[in-house]
């Protein structure tokens, strides 16, 4: 996916550490200084209507609704392995910031529409540090607490209610009846490994010694927290902009963290490329039926979402389905267009797995099963910008390197066909040229991760210069975008929108292409949807 800075991070939705998470004030909760997630009863609305709204129960109600019910389970889960692996991440963030009280909250639920509420999604530093993936519950909070030799990690989680109590059929947020069992404090330090706490405790927690130990919060995370860690640090007089700072470096670290992948996080990648594969399989299958609907974007999107929901957590970003001249809106997701067959369809998508690791890919295909030649002879150009970017991509070279190797295949490319008013060379002088990013105005890599833009609380001077090294996983993804109302394109170039994209891994002496399983050579695309459609 494309970013909206060239050479910077490239084509999707929007950057930043909290891209795809939901935060924000939990539906049927207090707000400003409350603990999150500490509210009344959610399902007394303010005029007493709808599906979740409950007459006041009688003793008697009470009373047998809470009776005859099972016991539990005994049996205390086994720690997840995402939870494992997050260990040493808190290590490495606790030598970063000895002595220093650290909170990262999960967020909260956020609101599509009334009552409802978006499928949840942890901020994105709570699931690297912590592990639990999607399993994650809305308001939990991470805090390190500082100790002599390092720091203490303590999950702070609102656990499931008796189901002697009203919260157990009554609340709409927590209660048992509504959402599904959730754990007990000690199913829930057992899954994680992290010491867990109630979260009516968090408050205390937070403001304790605030006076001298220093706070740092992952600000963006949960807006009840941030509001409750504030108003502590202004009765204990701490100066805000400082303290803002210090937050800021907080985030900004665990972002960079994650710039280099430990195996396992490689391995989940892997499987979500894996799984992004198959997607892409059951798009191709399905061109001819997308062919013959109104809105065969449409069918597209919602091909690649059922496997994404049937093999992980759901897509990573909004899934672009672009055909046709919808292909040169770079993030094109109203996906409500026709596929026609004579067009290109531009598929941009990605399995998140469980963990929420992410694959990006991007593959632009014919949907008859075979190129024009105008087609082909852009998509050539885009594919030749990418092989020059994969060659160039190695230990000790840049994100920078890797988009300028492409942009000189492009820039030669748009000067051979005649539409550069001045010479390759000098439309890629940055200073006084780049009119070939008319055509291409995003940039040709970003990280990528439990972010589709992973990492980017980067600046952009590190994050396009600093030195490509073992481990780091990216895209490469240049394209060639001609607009049908672009009178400086040739005629059988309008309405042509092409971009390839490839998830790569840092290897000791260069990159592995992740996704190398889908075909990128025209010809092989070819065959390959000829395969699959028998």
């Amino acid at each position: 996916m494309t970013s909206a800075t060239d050479g910077t991070t490239a084509a999707h939705g929007t950057t930043g550490t909290t891209t795809g998470t939901t935060t924000g004030t939990t539906t049927g909760t207090t707000t400003g200084s409350s603990t999150p997630g500490q509210a009344t009863d959610p399902t007394q609305g303010p005029e007493g209507t709808g599906a979740r709204s409950q007459r006041p129960s009688s003793k008697a109600f009470r009373e047998f609704v809470g009776s005859g019910w099972a016991p539990r389970p005994d049996v205390l889960p086994e720690q997840g392995e995402g939870s494992r692996h997050a260990v040493a991440r808190r290590g490495r963030l606790s030598a970063r910031f000895p002595g220093e009280r650290l909170v990262v909250p999960a967020g909260g639920l956020q609101v599509r529409s009334n009552d409802t509420d978006h499928r949840f999604r942890p901020h994105t530093a709570f699931a690297y540090l912590t592990g639990t993936g999607g399993s994650t519950e809305p308001d939990c909070v991470l805090v390190l607490e500082p100790t002599d030799d390092g720091h203490d990690a303590v999950l702070f989680f609102r656990p499931r209610a008796g189901r002697d109590t009203e919260e157990f059929y009554a609340d709409a947020r927590y209660g048992e009846l509504w959402v599904g069992t959730r754990q007990s404090l000690e199913e829930v330090s057992a899954e994680t490994g992290l010491a867990a706490r109630h979260l009516d405790e968090l408050a205390d927690a937070l403001g304790k010694d605030l006076g001298t130990v220093g706070v740092r919060l992952v600000r963006d995370a949960h807006r009840d927290v941030t509001d409750l860690l504030d108003e502590a640090r202004a009765a204990a007089g701490v100066e805000p902009v400082g303290a803002r700072a210090a937050d800021a470096v907080l985030a900004d670290e665990v972002s960079s963290m994650r710039c280099v992948k430990d195996a396992w996080e490689v391995d989940q990648l892997r499987e979500a490329v894996a799984a992004t594969a198959r997607g892409f399989e059951d798009v191709v299958r399905a061109l001819p039926r997308a062919a013959g609907h109104p809105r065969g974007e449409r069918v597209v999107e919602g091909v690649f979402g059922a496997r994404a929901r049937e093999e992980g957590n759901g897509v990573g970003y909004e899934v672009i389905a672009a055909a046709g001249e919808h292909a040169c809106t770079l993030h094109w997701i109203r996906n409500d267009g026709r596929v026609d067959a004579d067009a290109l369809v531009l598929v941009d998508a990605g399995v998140e797995v469980d963990s929420l690791y992410t694959a990006d890919v991007t593959r632009t295909l014919p949907v008859c099963g075979r190129f024009t030649e105008p087609q082909r002879r852009v998509y050539q150009a885009v594919l030749d910008a990418a092989d020059a970017a994969f060659a160039a991509a190695r230990p000790g070279a840049t994100i920078r390197d890797v988009h300028e190797a492409a942009m000189v295949v492009v820039a030669d490319r748009l000067a051979v066909w005649g539409l550069l008013p001045v010479t390759a060379e000098e439309s890629r002088d940055t200073a006084t040229g780049g009119q070939h990013r008319r055509w291409m105005v995003h940039g040709t890599s970003h990280h990528l991760g439990l972010d589709v833009h992973d990492c980017a609380r980067l600046s952009r001077e590190t994050y396009q210069g600093q030195a490509l090294e073992e481990g780091m996983v990216f895209t490469i993804e240049p394209g060639l975008y001609f607009r049908p109302d672009d009178l400086l394109v040739p005629e059988e170039l309008r309405g042509i929108g092409v971009r390839i994209e490839d998830d790569v891994v840092v290897t000791a002496d260069g990159v592995e292409n992740l996704s190398a399983a889908l075909p990128r050579d025209p010809d092989e695309v070819e065959a390959w949807m000829a395969s699959l459609r028998g």
